[in-house]
C-alpha cells in the first residue's frame, strides 16, 4: 500500500518510515523543499499539497510539527508550536479530503488531560487545563474536514517516547551516564511513557496495514502509552540500574522553571497517569510493557 507521512524526518517519522519500507509498502515522505526523489512529495503546511502527493494513497499519517520541549517556551516559542500544528494539520487535512484516503492518522499528545495526579486515565478523560490542553484540543480538531469528508480519522495521543536516539531519554542518557542523573522536582509526578519501537507498531496497527485485526472502526483519540506509567523517581531508579550509575542528585523544581519556563510545569513537573485503554482492546501487544525491560531496549537504539 502507498503511505504518506509528515514529519518524517523526525524521531517518530524515520522510525516509521523505514519499518513501512522494510514490510513492503511505498511510503511517500512530504517535504518542504523541491523534491529529490521520486518518493517525495513538496508541501508548505502554511496552505499547499502537492497535487499528485496523496494520490492513490491508502494511509495518511501526519507527524509534522514544531518540537515542544526543544526549547524554552518563550511567547514567540509557543506561537510557533500552535501555529506548526494547527496549520499543518488543516492543510493536510483539506487534502485528505480531497483524495479520500481509507485512514488519516493525525499525531496528537497526551497533553490533553492535563496533569491527572495519580488517577488513572483513559480516553475517556475530560480536557485539562493549560496550553498543551488547549493546543491539543484545537490541533485535533483541526482535522476535521478530513473527518466530515468520510475519511477514518485517528489521534494517536503520544506520551513519553523513550529511546537513545534523542527525546527525554536520549537528552539526559550524558548526565546519567555520568552518574549525575536523578528526580525531576520531587519525584511523585506520573509519568507515561512508550518505546519507539512500540510507538511504531501503534502507529502500524492504527494504519491497519494488511495483518493488522481489529484496526477498521478506529477512530478519534487513541492513548499511545504503555499499560505501566511509573513515577519519575521509579523511572530514575530504573535507569540508574540499566546504565549501573548511581540516579540521586534531584534537580530542583525551581531550576526547571528557570531554564524551560512554562514546559517545566506542563511537561516534566507534571503528573500524568494514562493508560492505552483502546490500544488493549484491539488486542495490540506491547513488546515493552514494563519500564525495565522496555529501558534496556531503548538504550540499545541507534
Amino acid at each position: 500500500m502507498k503511505v504518506v507521512v509528515s514529519g518524517a524526518s523526525g524521531l517518530i517519522g524515520t522510525a516509521l518510515v523505514r519499518a513501512l519500507r522494510l514490510d513492503g509498502h511505498r511510503v511517500v515522505r512530504l517535504v518542504r523543499r523541491p523534491p529529490a526523489d521520486p518518493d517525495e512529495a513538496r508541501w508548505d503546511p502554511r496552505g499547499m499539497v502537492g497535487p499528485a502527493a496523496l494520490e492513490g494513497a491508502a494511509a495518511v499519517v501526519h507527524l509534522a510539527g514544531a518540537g515542544v520541549g526543544d526549547r524554552p517556551w518563550t511567547p514567540a516559542r509557543k506561537r510557533l508550536i500552535r501555529e506548526s500544528r494547527i496549520q499543518g494539520t488543516r492543510t493536510l487535512a483539506e487534502a485528505v479530503a480531497r483524495a479520500g484516503p481509507d485512514v488519516f492518522v493525525s499525531g496528537s499528545a497526551i497533553g490533553y488531560y492535563g496533569g491527572t495526579g495519580g488517577r488513572e486515565t483513559d480516553e475517556s478523560g475530560p480536557l485539562g487545563e493549560g496550553f498543551l490542553a488547549e493546543l491539543v484540543r484545537d490541533w485535533e480538531a483541526a482535522a476535521a474536514p478530513a473527518a466530515e469528508a468520510g475519511v477514518r480519522v485517528v489521534h494517536p495521543r503520544t506520551g513519553v517516547v523513550l529511546t537513545a536516539r534523542g527525546g527525554y531519554l536520549g537528552r539526559t542518557l550524558p548526565l546519567f551516564r555520568l552518574g549525575l542523573g536523578g528526580p525531576l522536582g520531587n519525584g511523585r509526578q506520573w509519568l507515561s511513557w512508550i518505546t519507539l519501537h512500540d510507538t511504531v507498531a501503534a502507529l502500524k496497527h492504527l494504519i491497519g496495514t494488511p495483518g493488522t485485526e481489529g484496526t477498521e472502526g478506529m477512530a478519534g483519540p487513541v492513548n499511545l502509552v504503555a499499560p505501566n506509567p511509573v513515577t519519575n523517581a521509579a523511572y530514575t531508579r530504573a535507569l540508574g540500574r540499566a546504565l549501573h550509575r548511581p540516579a540521586v542528585v534531584p534537580v530542583p523544581a525551581v531550576a526547571l522553571r528557570a531554564a524551560l519556563r512554562g514546559f517545566a510545569d506542563e511537561g516534566v513537573l507534571i503528573s500524568q497517569r494514562i493508560v492505552p485503554r483502546r490500544l488493549e482492546e484491539t488486542g495490540f501487544a506491547f513488546a515493552h510493557p514494563e519500564l525495565g525491560g522496555a529501558l534496556k531496549a531503548a538504550l540499545k537504539d541507534r
